[in-house]
């Protein structure tokens, strides 16, 4: 794996996570809170920072799918894990298991060598 592609991983990892826990947020500090007290103010800040995670996490999905070449089915997956609420510790969890084999395989590789 080259340094493009490694980068663009880590770049998805470090988004999914705040992205899968900004969907909660706003279903539970937006949503609710607003229906069952006079709390509204939450509702928009919350919703544009929701957003604005989420067309990045798309943004930096479709980089990692074009770098790694990664198969349809598993960008699919990994856009079903935006949608719902915390799944992108899903994700985080597969990208972080995945970064640690290719590590490991470019040390190997790197030792084979020499």
């Amino acid at each position: 794996m080259d340094i493009k592609t490694a980068s663009a991983l880590h770049r998805l990892r470090l988004i999914s996570v705040p992205e899968a826990l900004s969907f909660p947020a706003l279903l539970i500090f937006g949503s609710v809170l607003s229906r069952i007290s006079d709390i509204d103010y939450l509702m928009m800040p919350l919703g544009i920072l929701h957003g604005i995670l989420f067309v990045i996490y798309a943004v930096f999905l479709l980089d990692v799918w074009f770098k790694a070449k990664w198969p349809l089915k598993k960008v699919a997956l990994f856009f079903l894990f935006a949608l719902l609420p915390f799944g992108g510790l899903f994700g985080d969890r597969i990208l972080k298991r995945d970064e640690a084999d290719s590590v490991l395989a470019a040390r190997a590789r790197e030792a084979a060598r020499a």
